[in-house]
């Protein structure tokens, strides 16, 4: 949107976020990513390319954690490294482990003008990637192979790592379970699971073999690329053809492989679902089947309105008596004022959103609760006026028994 250098910790937003600062978790509800993540399955029905974009960052954590634990088994299983002259192989590790906290998990390089911290953590993805790619290369080495031993000697009838939180200003969370761990969110309910934010146990405490980079890997091809997947999405044939090649024939899983892939899908969000989900939940508080229930109360109760107001009219009753007109105008007023502005204001003042249909949560966003109040207040307003204006008009308009 406006920028996509995220605002810093602790800092106070003076604007509507961007969708680097939602997928990097740095928002609060209603503009979240647990939000948006219902956004683009109920509205948008294209979960499976935020997923696909999840998942594909949890594979840079992965391989991150994977060159954290081969450093820590270099160092114990060589500790002259850090007693001798030489420290080469100890250096090399550091270089890719170096700066992890402040490296984000945003869409890569390949397509931006990337700002100084951006480049940084772009220069270390890459040195991680280049890393990866001459492991494969080197698995014979003595090193490699001392390493690798003690590091699968650890993970017995183990499958995937622990996978880290977004948020890379705090410590790390318990992983975020998903379709890659066979841990698929039920599609239909009010919360689904995949961004389940509750404390779990079930993170896996081991070491990181390389077959589990691999298997991250081809877990991600097979799940969402390779035609006829079960959760396939659409790419342009060249980064398909790219990104097969580079794992099948090439024997490939650092990160890298999936940078094309990422960026597309990133900018399509951003361009198709992004701006959509800030005008749902940033302008508004209320979801599209809340929407339309408001509006076909708005209009039963306009019409039933008009049908009283009209027939005591005509049967010359006195004004008092056609003060009753007043409930069904200011309902059936303040139900289409609600559909229109896609909020409800009396909901927006008490300070609550919804995030499915009758489940509502308290706005935490500052920025998103200010605009909120604004647009709540000039609902009423007009909500006022207009209920004012039938009202008088009905009322005090000279009866006539015919």
């Amino acid at each position: 949107m406006e920028s996509h250098t995220p605002t810093p910790d602790g800092g106070t937003r003076e604007r509507l976020p961007n969708l680097f600062e939602v997928l990097s978790r740095r928002t609060l509800a209603p503009v979240d990513l647990f939000s948006f993540y219902i956004y683009m399955r109920d509205v948008q029905r294209s979960v499976d390319y935020l997923d696909f974009w999840l998942d594909v960052s949890q594979h840079m954590s992965l391989c991150r954690h994977y060159v954290r634990e081969l450093r820590r088994s270099v160092l114990i299983s060589t500790p002259d490294l850090e007693k001798g002259g030489s420290k080469r192989s100890s250096q090399i590790l550091d270089n890719y482990t170096a700066e992890r906290h402040s490296s984000d998990q945003g869409p890569s390089a390949t397509a931006r003008d990337l700002s100084g911290m951006n480049k940084e953590r772009m220069s270390n993805d890459q040195r991680l990637s280049a890393f990866l790619r001459g492991d494969v290369d080197s698995k014979h080495s003595p090193q490699h192979s001392m390493a690798s031993q003690k590091s699968e000697g650890n993970t017995p009838g183990s499958e995937h790592p622990p996978r880290p939180s977004f948020n890379t200003g705090t410590p790390e969370q318990p992983p975020r379970p998903s379709f890659m761990t066979g841990n698929t969110g039920t599609p239909n309910t009010g919360t689904p699971s995949p961004l389940n934010h509750s404390n779990s146990n079930n993170s896996p405490q081991h070491t990181v073999a390389r077959a589990d980079i691999r298997a991250s890997a081809e877990k991600i091809l097979y799940t969402y690329l390779l035609p006829g997947a079960e959760r396939e999405i659409i790419l342009p044939q060249g980064i398909l053809s790219g990104i097969t090649a580079a794992i099948e024939r090439e024997g490939r899983d650092d990160p890298e492989v999936f940078d094309a892939a990422k960026d597309y899908v990133f900018q399509a969000m951003e361009r198709d679902a992004f701006p959509g989900f800030l005008r749902a939940k940033a302008l508004g508080n209320i979801v599209p089947p809340s929407m339309l229930l408001r509006l076909i109360l708005g209009l039963v109760s306009l019409f039933t309105g008009f049908w009283t107001a009209f027939v005591l009219i005509f049967l010359g009753k006195s004004r008092a008596t056609r003060c009753w007109v007043i409930w069904p105008f200011t309902f059936g007023v303040y139900f289409l004022a609600s559909h229109q502005y896609l909020l409800d204001p009396v909901l927006a003042l008490a300070g609550y959103s919804e995030y499915t249909f009758m489940s509502v949560h308290r706005i935490k966003e500052a920025f998103v609760r200010k605009l909120l109040t604004k647009r709540a207040l000039m609902c009423l307003c007009w909500i006022v006026i207009i209920d004012v204006a039938l009202c008088c008009l009905f009322i005090f308009v000279p009866g006539k028994r015919l």
